[in-house]
């Protein structure tokens, strides 16, 4: 494996400082932006790279809405006969030849089912230079065609380095949650309260459910949708945020309780847990690690006013102290 260079390194950070801005400002655009932040955005978008990457956002989503039309039947116009003309036939059979030169030889299909244990991390090589790299307890399943790659996470985390393809995006299908992307690395998780979304690099299209509006993405920002409210968060991550489970340990800061024993319910399968309301928005930082996730359990009371309490049933209850 190549080594990135200090100045690769710094020319990537920069790029997805670029995308994330671009994300920012298309959401700004998008929700009527006084004078003061037009002219803002005017001085931005100035700079030629600032600009590719705010239009390569605009073509994002025009590409989604234009999906999103894939399934609605179309009305063929009529046309008139036209006499014929020999010199627009030649012109004809230039364009055939031209289209069928760039299709080339068929995609390959591939379908394939992915179950990750309690302990251990799996990382699968796809057919078109994709790399996923699956969390513990996590169920999926990929279906690869020739117009489109899907990927069904029915349960847990997942990460994603996809190989651009502009002419067959990837989706992740979560329940009744959609991710699209073209090529980008992000990471997406499953659980019982939450769906979360984090892009390490690229830009990502996430549609939390059919009633919810599409938001855009960037590198190093982060979607969290809630099941119960139906309300979306997002917020900033450094580099290191993103799929950090990948080296065994897990960083938070400032993580709501509820929040956190809910991704911590990913690495217990075997006993449910539970947060009493009480205590479900207290902030809490530390590390886990995901290969002994009853560690974290037992220093809770150490770092907040709550006790775990286990009831007849197995169900482990995280209450007030007092």
């Amino acid at each position: 494996m190549n080594r990135l260079s200090d100045t690769d390194a710094l020319d990537i950070e920069a790029s997805d400082a670029i995308d994330a801005q671009a994300a920012s400002w298309f959401a700004r655009n998008r929700n009527n932006a006084g004078r003061a932040d037009r002219k803002a955005f005017a001085v931005w978008q100035a700079t030629p790279a600032h600009a590719r990457a705010y239009a390569e956002f605009e073509q994002l989503w025009a590409d989604l809405a234009q999906l999103q039309q894939l399934n609605k039947p179309v009305a063929l116009p009529t046309r008139k006969p036209s006499a014929w003309r020999p010199a627009l036939a030649v012109a004809a059979a230039v364009v055939c030849a031209v289209l069928a030169t760039h299709l080339g030889a068929p995609r390959e299909l591939y379908h394939s089912q992915v179950t990750a244990h309690a302990k251990g991390m799996r990382t699968l090589n796809l057919p078109d230079g994709s790399t996923l790299y699956v969390n513990a307890n996590t169920r999926l399943r990929v279906d690869f065609s020739a117009h489109q790659r899907l990927v069904h996470l029915d349960k847990g985390q997942v990460y994603i380095e996809v190989a651009a393809d502009k002419e067959r995006p990837l989706f992740v299908q979560a329940g009744e949650a959609s991710v699209r992307v073209v090529g980008t690395g992000f990471d997406i998780r499953r659980s019982q309260q939450q769906l979360v979304v984090s892009v390490a690099h690229g830009q990502v299209a996430f549609e939390p459910s059919a009633k919810s509006p599409v938001s855009l993405l960037g590198a190093q920002q982060r979607a969290t949708y809630s099941y119960a409210k139906g309300t979306l968060q997002q917020q900033t991550l450094t580099g290191e945020e993103v799929a950090d489970w990948r080296s065994g340990h897990l960083s938070f800061r400032n993580r709501e309780l509820a929040s956190l024993i809910d991704e911590l319910s990913l690495y217990r399968p075997q006993a449910p847990l539970q947060v009493s309301n009480a205590v479900a928005h207290m902030k809490v930082s530390g590390n886990l690690d995901v290969n002994d996730p009853d560690a974290l359990l037992s220093a809770l009371p150490a770092l907040l006013p709550v006790k775990t309490v286990i009831s007849a049933d197995g169900i482990v209850r995280i209450e007030p102290s007092k």
